[in-house]
């Protein structure tokens, strides 16, 4: 057995999830959901097929963010697995209604962080174990950033004023 870390390729500001999903039909239900989730959303999906022709298959509404989701899925290779690349959507958009699809197994990450998908490799093919996502915390937030922290949420509109 072999063990990878394999970095994700995407622009800074592009959010993406890895996820697990154990049927061809999870390329058209994230495609549904994804659509009714948010008007006039940007995304690419891959999806690796694990048995049958073993394809990577893909959708979406940006060639770009398609792109994205191919590439990284060609290079992770992992059977059963799922990235979801957003234009101008962010993961708190749509993940629930990510886990709520019948195919969906697992989610792995959301997030726009720089991310490495830790993989093994055996005889039979690959297996996502986990995901580094961002850095490790350089200490814990005092009184002042625990005020800028909520005064962020409220700015950006996620909580009330």
């Amino acid at each position: 057995m072999k063990f990878l870390s394999i970095s994700i390729e995407k622009p800074e500001e592009i959010n993406f999830i890895l996820a697990q999903s154990h049927f061809i039909k999870t390329v058209e239900d994230c495609y549904e959901t994804l659509v009714e989730a948010v008007p006039g959303i940007k995304f690419g999906l891959a999806f690796c097929e694990a048995s049958g022709p073993r394809k990577i298959r893909k959708a979406g509404t940006d060639k770009e963010m398609i792109d994205l989701a191919v590439k990284n899925a060609k290079k992770v290779g992992a059977g059963h697995s799922l990235f979801i690349f957003l234009k101008n959507a962010f993961p708190i958009n749509i993940l629930n209604r990510i886990k709520n699809i019948s195919e969906v197994v697992n989610i792995y990450c959301a997030t726009a962080n720089p991310t490495e998908v830790i993989v093994a490799e055996t005889k039979l093919g690959r297996s996502i174990l986990g995901v580094v996502d961002g850095s490790s915390p350089t200490g814990v937030e005092n009184k002042e950033e625990e005020k800028d922290r909520k005064e962020f949420l409220r700015k950006i509109g996620y909580k009330a004023s």
